[in-house]
């Protein structure tokens, strides 16, 4: 090869930037981009077809009460299932369902709101500390708590209900919405979780370090074992959001007085009305309020998603 006029210099061979392909006694570079560069994508149609199934099984409901929701009482039974009718009162019925009775709908989402602010953000509170500490000091008789935690997730909360009913009712405080809020504090799914999260997310070498700088336990828990555990508290939270507002069987053997029901029990009241003696079908108002429960909950998810899916993944992997 002779030098260039220009250097002096023989020219140096252009890098690649991917493996060469000789095709034809002719050298080439190949390209890959793309998350999945240098392996080969894998597609099962098998799974493709399952996973189909599971999302209209999924989202079918949800489309059936978006549908139903924008119908009359008449409507309902005069139409397609699936499909919506030619008098279009989706706006009109959740009108009716917050004036109906005197606009009872709005106090059954303020209780339901303050049994999830007070329950599920006690439950959080508490499960983060709890967590922590079981997590980060060793004192005696933690086995046995241990023990106790994985046996209370163990058991069902319907196993639970009639007991703690015998005990409010004794203490004198069924009917009132701390027999709803009590329960919702305690959370040992949640407590254990934030332990196994907590074991991980907030190196010990750290909370050293801040305690040789002169930190107190509870300053290096607020500054520097809160931030960490931020997307476990997430989780819990959610979890615990869902589980109190979806609550049903504990406000129904505790509540009498229909001002403190929850949306469940209150929707299952408006729905037990058409099998009454006088009573008033409204199906059309029952649908419309589950469709206005359950977008509080979706809204919850869409924003908090992220955190919620860092929080399953933490500890996943071992390094």
């Amino acid at each position: 090869m002779t030098a260039t006029p220009a250097t002096g210099r023989k020219p140096r061979p252009r890098a690649s930037s991917g493996p060469l392909v000789i095709r034809r006694g002719r050298r080439r570079p190949e390209r890959h981009s793309g998350p999945h560069s240098g392996r080969r994508v894998r597609r099962s149609a098998t799974l493709t077809a399952l996973t189909s199934i599971m999302l209209v099984y999924a989202l079918l409901p949800l489309v059936w009460l978006l549908i139903n929701a924008s119908k009359t009482q008449e409507g309902l039974f005069a139409s397609f299932g699936l499909w919506f009718d030619a008098d279009f009162a989706l706006f009109g019925n959740i009108a009716d369902t917050f004036t109906y009775d005197g606009g009872i709908f709005t106090r059954w989402l303020l209780n339901t709101l303050l049994y999830v602010v007070v329950g599920a953000g006690g439950a959080t509170l508490l499960a983060t500390v709890a967590g922590y500490g079981l997590a980060k000091f060793d004192f005696p008789g933690k086995r046995a708590v241990f023990a106790v935690v994985i046996g209370a997730v163990a058991v069902p909360g319907t196993a639970l209900a009639v007991p703690t009913f015998l005990m409010f009712s004794g203490l004198g405080l069924t009917n009132t919405p701390w027999a709803i809020i009590i329960p919702s504090l305690v959370s040992p799914f949640g407590l254990y979780l934030m332990w196994t999260f907590a074991a991980d997310a907030v190196p010990d070498e750290i909370l050293e370090s801040a305690r040789v700088d002169g930190a107190r336990e509870f300053q290096a828990f607020l500054r520097i074992g809160l931030p960490l555990l931020a997307p476990g508290i997430v989780t819990v939270l959610l979890f615990t959001v869902v589980a109190t507002w979806n609550n049903y069987f504990l406000p129904l053997i505790m509540l009498k007085d229909p001002d403190w029901y929850p949306l469940t029990l209150g929707l299952k009241s408006w729905n037990a009305q058409a099998s009454t003696i006088g009573g008033e079908a409204i199906f059309n108002l029952v649908i419309t309020g589950s469709l206005l429960t359950i977008v509080p909950l979706i809204a919850a998810f869409l924003l908090l998603q992220r955190y919620w899916q860092s929080g399953l993944a933490a500890g996943s992997v071992k390094e």
